[in-house]
Order: C-alpha cells, then structure tokens, then sequence
C-alpha cells in the first residue's frame, strides 16, 4: 500500500493523538549512528580523508549540535558540504569539497528523501555519477547501523510514558529514519505494539505524517508531537498542533517531566499555552545555529 494512504486510512480510536519521534528522542541512538556510522562513510564515499578532522566536526555539528539535529540525511549531506567548503582550515589544504549540486536538486524535487526513491532515480538515471554515489554511501550507512547499532533500550521513562498514554492517545513513530531500522529497533525492545504505525522517511516528511495521519481527524488541541529537534518543533507549527520538547542532554529528565507531568497536562487540556511556552524556551536554549568556527 502507498505510505500516504496508509496514514489517511488511520481512523481515530481515541479522543487524543501522539507523534513520537525515534532516534535521539526513543532512543539514545543519535551518537553511535552519526559518529561512527554516518560520518565514516561520508568521508568515506565523498574523498575527504585529508580534512577528516574537520569533516567530522563539521558533520557533528550539523546532525547533533546545531538546529539542523535530526534532520533527513540527504538535506544533512548538502548542508555538511556546504559549510565544510567554507571552512578557512579546509580552503588552506587545497581540497576541493563536492557540492553536490545534483544531490540537492533532488532533495528540492523529491518528497520522500529515501532510499526507494534515490534507486528509482538512479535507475532512470544510470550515468548520473553523483546520485549513484550518494546511493552508495546511503546503502553503506544503513548496513553500518544494522551491524552495529543494537543492544539500546529507550530513555528511562520512555516505556512507562508509553504505557501511560496508550487508554488515551492514539500513536505513531514520526521518523526521518529507514522504517527497516525503525521496526528493529521498537520491536527489539518489545515497544511497537504502543504504536498504530512506524513512519520512517520512506512515509514523507515529517510535517506529512502529522498531516494525514493526525490533522482534521482530531482537534488541534489533542494532537501532540514528541520530539527531540527543531525540525520536530516545526513539523507540529506547520500543522498547528502541540509540542513536546525532548531536550538534547538531558533526555532523561525531559522524560521523566513528561512522564509526571506534562502528559497529564495534555490529557486535562492545560498543556498549550503558558506552560508549553516555557518548555519551548527552555528547548530553543540548546542548539545553536551557525558554527562556533
């Protein structure tokens, strides 16, 4: 069935509705992910051994540390290559840093920035140098993760949240992620049977999800997003609905907050407003915008 129409065929079967987002936010996974399967493989498959420091920290910055944490890997791709080519250490060695002009021409055409879509393209497009890398690199990073990323439990609070809000909400996983990874990881820790679908970047944005799976089919006021990104944060704005900020670093509390608080505020309609104004706040405190270079 088509990703879209699975959402629109989803009918609410509580009064509330939760979006939940997975890595980083679920699952302490954004680290190993990004440092050691991510970013090998970018300087890797784009040549850029000789400013590897650089590269790492400039990959670092723009999936983990900065507002574009979490955000889908192509568009990611595009930003790293674009900063790193500014950078004044990178410019003094000489090397030259693909811009990738057609990996970003794609990404601005192309609403489901996955795999299926780039073998389609790719396939269509068989001299098409530049995408069949990115292909290589994409496929490489998901075999990385399924070798490695394993054995991670979600955040303390995580389940019990999840058990608290099933009478009352209906709930899916709105990821960025593969949904291969995705179903692994939530059915690894026996936790997918809390949610009604796992939506990964194969599903659309994540604006899409929130859109047809949630917006119309209940009030604004009864449909909240979890997430641990800015790029969740504007996915609930871009649907008028509520957010439930997961604060980088501090998962735990931000959990445990939800946990004994900020989910019954949800549930008796005193979560909008005062109070989810100074979680938002709080949460904008923690990622920057440009580069400290």
């Amino acid at each position: 069935m088509d990703p879209v129409q699975e959402l629109k065929n989803l009918k609410p079967e509580k009064d509330f509705f939760i979006g939940i987002d997975s890595d980083g936010c679920v699952f302490d996974t954004m680290e190993i992910k990004q440092k050691e399967c991510f970013c090998p493989n970018v300087i890797k498959h784009w040549t850029l051994q000789a400013v590897s420091k650089y590269a790492r920290e400039t990959w670092e910055f723009v999936n983990l540390y900065s507002t574009t944490r979490g955000c889908n890997r192509f568009l990611a791709l595009t930003r790293f290559v674009q900063l790193l080519a500014e950078r004044e250490e990178v410019k003094k060695r000489g090397v030259d840093v693909p811009q990738l002009p057609e990996v970003r021409a794609w990404t601005e055409k192309e609403n489901k920035l996955g795999n299926p879509a780039l073998e389609k393209f790719c396939a269509e497009n068989p001299d098409n140098e530049e995408m069949g890398r990115a292909l290589k690199w994409s496929t490489s990073v998901n075999a990385c993760i399924a070798d490695m990323v394993f054995g991670i439990p979600p955040f303390p609070f995580v389940k019990e949240s999840l058990e608290k809000m099933a009478p009352g909400a209906d709930s899916i996983v709105v990821s960025q992620t593969p949904v291969e990874a995705l179903t692994r990881e939530w059915d690894e820790n026996d936790i997918d049977g809390y949610v009604e679908l796992i939506c990964g970047q194969e599903y659309g944005k994540k604006s899409e999800h929130l859109q047809y799976g949630a917006k119309g089919k209940y009030p604004d006021n009864k449909i909240l997003m979890i997430g641990d990104a800015p790029g969740d944060r504007k996915a609930a704005e871009a649907n008028g609905i509520l957010f439930y900020p997961v604060n980088p670093g501090h998962e735990e509390a931000s959990w445990e907050r939800f946990f004994k608080e900020a989910l019954d505020r949800f549930f008796e309609d005193t979560y909008a407003g005062e109070y989810q104004e100074a979680l938002l706040k709080e949460f904008e405190g923690y990622l920057p915008e440009n580069p400290p270079w």
